[in-house]
């Protein structure tokens, strides 16, 4: 047996460190996770050569739940991504959300039981993404809009959804530089000082203001990591409707339309690394 499922990134519209407060909006990059059954055993590759820790934990995670040993029955798995690894676009929340839902939807046929939920798929990824390191609060805003795909409000220290909806299909401009930042690294401390400013940006979201979250979100943050915030300014200026730090970096990223596409995208090639472009996602997790 042989399922793929596909799951989506996310752009922040508020970084959830500061406060327990997030919201964040899908994307259209991604990352697919083939799966099949072996005789016995956990199997996990990635195409990046990357530590296979997050895909093992949730593999295991999704064996427990459903009390099946991995001496009796087993799984291979491997990923295809062109979704940036830590680079603020929720590549872990990603990956953890396609592994989780394609584990369950092997093993719910292969034994005529039920599929994990929604929320129970989340939830067990996001425990997984804790136990790997490879985030500081559970991320249910990066992992909600990852796995429904649109916008989300959420209170990420309860798991809980303050707003959930489709988000209008707006471009998306994406600026990497050339290097990465792991969100497990970053300086907690630091950001929390700046928590204030921080809800002044989270009410915004809350009022469905996204677009001017995202500016001052991306200011604080991009100023408190050390991120070079003339990046979103000048997308600002070149017409953007909205530009930011995404997660603690180091991508950055504009809601662009027809009139500001170009402009943005030459505003940002005195700079060095990529411009990607793609679009809002809502979509979100789902078997291929």
């Amino acid at each position: 047996m042989k399922k793929t499922v596909r799951s989506p990134g996310s752009a922040t519209i508020i970084n959830a460190i500061a406060t327990g407060f997030g919201s964040a909006f899908g994307i259209g990059l991604d990352i697919k996770c083939e799966a099949k059954t072996i005789p016995k055993g956990i199997d996990c590759i990635n195409d990046v050569g990357a530590d296979t820790k997050l895909m093992d934990l949730c593999v295991e995670r999704v064996f427990n739940h459903y009390d099946i040993s991995n001496d009796e029955f087993g799984i291979s798995l491997k990923t295809q991504s062109n979704l940036p690894m830590a680079s603020g676009l929720s590549s872990s929340s990603a990956s953890s959300n396609a592994i989780v839902k394609v584990t369950s939807e092997i093993i719910a046929e292969e034994f005529d039981l039920k599929p994990l939920s929604d929320l129970e798929t989340i939830n067990l990824a996001i425990d997984a993404s804790l136990e790997a390191g490879v985030t500081i609060t559970g991320s249910f805003d990066d992992a909600t809009a990852s796995y429904f795909g649109g916008v989300v409000v959420t209170d990420n220290k309860n798991r809980k959804f303050i707003i959930k909806e489709k988000m209008n299909d707006y471009d998306i401009l994406i600026y990497m530089p050339n290097f990465h930042s792991k969100s497990g690294d970053s300086n907690v401390e630091r950001m929390k000082v700046l928590s204030p400013l921080v809800e002044i940006a989270y009410d915004l979201a809350c009022k469905k203001d996204y677009f001017k979250a995202i500016n001052l979100n991306g200011l604080i943050y991009s100023s408190t990591l050390g991120f070079n915030s003339s990046i979103a300014i000048d997308a600002l200026q070149s017409g953007a409707l909205a530009s930011g730090l995404s997660g603690t970096g180091s991508a950055f990223f504009a809601i662009v339309d027809d009139d500001s596409i170009d402009k943005v995208h030459d505003s940002w090639m005195k700079y060095e690394g990529q411009v990607i472009e793609t679009k809002i996602d809502n979509t979100g997790c789902c078997l291929l």
